[in-house]
């Protein structure tokens, strides 16, 4: 292939990288955009748990939204294990919320 048509090849090949990147750093500022909405609505939640005494965790609630999730996840192409490993760091971080407001650390 003449030097002319491998640097045409090529300029083409980072035009579409810098548009797939685009892409991407879309989508990733979507996923912030909805994590924070998502928080908006655990911060309610843990409001209510600490005004009545609840405990911040949820235990059965965790493992049905996992079960949910993976199943999404399989129908979405996504690797399951991944998408439990999200949910699991997220409600990490939102159990820490829950007992910084006030909920009880664990029930009763």
């Amino acid at each position: 292939m003449p030097e002319n048509d491998q640097q045409d090849d090529r300029s083409r090949a980072i035009e579409t990288l810098l548009s797939i990147r685009q892409s991407i750093d879309n989508i990733d500022a979507a996923l912030i955009h909805l994590l924070a909405e998502r928080f908006k609505f655990t911060q309610q939640v843990g409001g209510l748990k600490a005004e009545h005494g609840l405990p911040a965790a949820d235990p059965e609630r965790e493992r049905d939204q996992i079960k949910r999730l993976r199943a999404i996840a399989v129908e979405s192409h996504l690797d399951p294990e991944f998408a439990e490993k999200w949910f699991n760091f997220v409600v990490a971080e939102v159990i820490h919320h829950h007992v910084r407001a006030g909920a009880a650390p664990t029930a009763e």
